[in-house]
């Protein structure tokens, strides 16, 4: 594991301390569910781009070359 640091107003941090809240796992769980958002809109991103490449066959070809590539199997 990597060390990070983050400043925090001086107000927060005993806001934080008041409530037990633990900075680093609530900063692991974040950046983890950015990292996740990001992957999935990069995801989505990349099936817009393949179905607007895919959009200029006709679908009979494009379910022939799904079963040809299926008989390969």
């Amino acid at each position: 594991m990597t060390t990070v640091t983050v400043r925090v107003p001086e107000e927060l941090k005993e806001k934080m301390k008041k409530y037990g809240i633990e900075a680093g796992e609530v900063a692991r769980r974040a950046w983890d569910e950015e990292v996740k958002q990001r992957e999935l809109e990069e995801a989505r991103e990349a099936a817009d781009s393949l179905g607007e490449y895919f959009s200029q066959f006709p679908k009979e070809k494009i379910l022939e070359w799904i079963h040809a590539d299926r008989e390969k199997r």
